[in-house]
């Protein structure tokens, strides 16, 4: 004979998945409440309090299955003795300033540039001690703080400012299409290189276009996404496609259209890290007079207030 077993308190009427059950990539308020074994009415509370990472691209709560994994293992309480430090690399988003610092610091940092979102899991899976982002909060247009908080929350993270910078639609040299702005480009079905999901210039754009009334699966995509601003200019430079959102610093010679200059990227590590060599190599060399020509050169970069600390969680 088989034997029904207790539900759990607050699930009344159902038992509810393992982790290990059929949850697609995005699931809704009632599957992340399943998958966590709670209410709904506490994820409602938790969403309101930026405790758990949740998006609201499509206009409906959803939340990132990948996220949602990556936040409860930066939760999980380990014993402080025995662990691991994290590895040496700065994970996160394509700067060609900061990549060139961390370089030229001797901080012996490993680069791995693959998107904003991707650097703070990262470091949330103590697989990374420093991340690099730029994300908007589509609701109230804050930098960072939003999705750190999300992403990390419970954890002893500070986050550094590391510049303000000059983003805008790149085009040919000259900007022979005449393109005057995102709508314009959007209505003539131009070619757009894109960034890859998760990437700070990603949601970025996605925000911009809404501003213009424009929806972001109207855009012609030329190819498949890019990892870097450098790929991205690569891509217009040789006829692949017509423009793009990107850098000022990695126009060059192309055409560029200024479309935000308050863009604030900044770094995120655990406040213990702050203190490593590491990071204090890369700091120490941010303050001299060769970082401060190289900012010059590459433009699009305002770093007087770089090394402020925005947040200490």
């Amino acid at each position: 004979m088989k034997v029904q077993p207790e539900m759990p308190d607050d699930r009344p009427g159902r038992w509810p998945e393992s982790p290990a059950g059929p949850y697609s990539s995005l699931m809704t308020t009632a599957e992340v409440a399943d998958y966590l074994r709670v209410k709904e009415r506490t994820i409602y509370e938790m969403v309101s309090r930026q405790t758990i990472p949740f998006t609201r691209a499509t206009g409906k709560l959803l939340f990132p299955k990948r996220l949602v994994d990556a936040w409860l293992d930066a939760q999980t309480e380990l014993p402080q003795s025995g662990i691991a430090p994290p590895p040496a690399i700065y994970a996160g988003s394509n700067d060609p300033l900061l990549e060139w610092a961390l370089r030229q610091s001797g901080s012996g940092l490993a680069v791995l540039a693959s998107g904003s979102t991707h650097g703070l899991e990262e470091l949330a899976a103590r697989r990374a001690v420093l991340a690099g982002c730029h994300l908007i909060d589509p609701e109230s247009g804050a930098w960072n703080i939003p999705a750190v908080r999300s992403h990390l929350t419970g954890a002893s993270h500070v986050v550094i400012h590391w510049a303000r910078r000059v983003q805008g639609l790149i085009t040919a040299p000259g900007n022979p299409l005449d393109i005057s702005g995102l709508a314009d480009a959007a209505r003539r079905g131009l070619r757009f290189a894109m960034r890859g999901e998760g990437a700070g210039s990603q949601l970025l754009l996605d925000v911009l276009l809404a501003r213009e009334g424009v929806a972001s699966d109207s855009l012609m995509i030329a190819q498949t996404p890019v990892e870097t601003h450098a790929d991205l200019a690569a891509m217009i430079a040789t006829g692949e496609a017509d423009c793009g959102l990107g850098l000022q610093a990695a126009a060059g010679h192309l055409g560029f259209l200024p479309l935000i200059s308050d863009e604030s990227f900044d770094l995120v590590m655990a406040r213990r890290d702050y203190f490593e060599p590491a990071v204090q190599m890369l700091l120490a060399f941010a303050a001299t007079p060769e970082f401060a020509r190289r900012a010059a050169y590459l433009g699009g970069y305002d770093v007087s207030g770089l090394g402020a600390v925005r947040w200490n969680g």
